[in-house]
């Protein structure tokens, strides 16, 4: 009975430790991986000019579609306007923008 109970224990310890170690070979190789995958995209990051120029250029992009849409009736700076999505889709099928146009 006591070699029974002893054989258990050391089965029980065992299994845990074996099911502790598994997991960290297994994030080691994950990692292994991830690191290949991390150092080929690092060299195709764009730098920070290039990153500048495109915030210019979205930024440039609304501004036009902002004012095309101001040009076809939307008011945005009106607070509480109670007509909100309605006037924002018919500024957008006249000026043939976004979503309006689709519908």
């Amino acid at each position: 009975m006591r070699i029974a109970k002893h054989m258990i224990v050391l089965l029980a310890s065992a299994s845990i430790g074996v099911s502790a170690v598994a997991p960290a070979f297994a994030q080691n190789e994950a990692s292994g991986a991830g690191n290949a995958v991390m150092e080929g995209a690092s060299s195709a990051k764009p730098t920070k000019a290039e990153r500048k120029e495109a915030r210019k250029e979205a930024r440039a992009k609304k501004n036009a579609e902002l004012k095309k849409l101001e040009a076809a009736g939307y008011q945005p700076g009106r607070a509480n306007d109670q007509n909100y999505p309605q006037d924002l889709q018919d500024a957008q099928k006249k000026a043939g923008i976004g979503q309006g146009a689709s519908q």
